[in-house]
């Protein structure tokens, strides 16, 4: 957990992404880590948690990371918890919870009522 809250520091400081930062760990070991990508690469799926799943992916020449936990800085939005979901890992260790994220202005929780509404009333026409 460490290693992500420093990752999201480092993300801070230099400005290339918002302040999250993850790792990927299998048996104790620490297999991909990533900060937020997000300003630095124009890229909206650059999340940490994102970023350092493709690279666990690639290192362990695997789509599914069954086996591995990741330690993320912050509570996973949704799209990062859907990678989660689909690459398989075991467990999730998350320091900041969503409602910490939307005091400094990274409110997903619109995203949430969105998911729960029938797909006819949801803003985004999907058709």
């Amino acid at each position: 957990m460490n290693e992500a809250i420093a990752l999201s520091v480092i993300s801070l400081r230099s400005g290339k992404g918002g302040p999250f930062g993850a790792v990927v760990v299998k048996d104790g070991e620490i297999i991909a880590k990533a900060h937020n990508q997000v300003t630095s690469t124009n890229d909206p799926t650059a999340h940490a948690e994102i970023v350092a799943i493709r690279d666990a992916c690639k290192v362990l020449q695997t789509f599914q990371l069954t086996g591995c936990e990741l330690y993320t800085s912050c509570e996973p939005c949704p799209m990062c918890l859907g990678a989660i979901y689909w690459a398989r890992l075991d467990k999730v260790y998350y320091a900041n919870t969503k409602a910490d994220a939307a005091q400094i202005g990274f409110d997903d929780q619109f995203i949430y009522e969105e998911l729960d509404l029938p797909i006819s009333d949801r803003k985004l026409p999907i058709i």
